[in-house]
């Protein structure tokens, strides 16, 4: 069996690209950016003037994902997980941030006003974790902390090391 695949969320500017692309780098699993890929393929049915961005077509991502997950080994970035078939993934990792260091985060990539303060709420009241125990078999949802460089390194050698004994336990 080969892993099918993993999830890395939480909200915007707690670290998920820096770890999918290193992991990805690590482990040889392919890396998929859904926001990336919405943007690269136009994957969206409107746009949202309050928060500023373009709204998500869900069932055009997933018809998008639907092969590269059935082959397997793929490690998927993205904000929320509830829209995702659950038979896509073994494990979901919810990355979590300290409201200072993710303040400063999203500060400078320029975000304000109401999306600034939504996203340290959601932050704050663990809603994307919430989201996730409910989408998924609570067993498979981990957090993990996110805050500096060492949290980083420490969270790539656990989920390196988990693989590798996923498919030494599948084989």
């Amino acid at each position: 069996a080969s892993l099918s695949g993993f999830v890395s969320i939480g909200t915007p500017g707690v670290g998920k690209t820096t770890l999918g692309e290193e992991l990805a780098s690590r482990t040889g699993m392919s890396y998929i950016n859904v926001s990336d890929m919405a943007k690269a393929g136009k994957l969206y049915e409107g746009f949202d003037e309050e928060y500023d961005c373009p709204i998500l077509d869900e069932d055009r991502v997933i018809d998008e994902l639907e092969d590269k997950m059935s082959e397997g080994g793929v490690i998927v970035d993205y904000h929320g997980c509830d829209f995702f078939p659950e038979r896509w993934f073994h494990i979901v990792f919810v990355l979590r941030t300290e409201n200072s260091f993710l303040y400063d985060r999203l500060e400078s990539r320029g975000y304000k006003g109401k999306k600034l303060q939504d996203n340290i709420q959601c932050e704050i009241f663990q809603t994307i974790y919430e989201e996730a125990v409910l989408s998924y078999r609570e067993e498979i949802v981990h957090q993990l902390p996110s805050n500096t460089p060492e949290d980083l390194e420490r969270n790539l050698d656990q989920i390196t090391q988990w693989i590798e004994q996923w498919i030494k336990d599948n084989n």
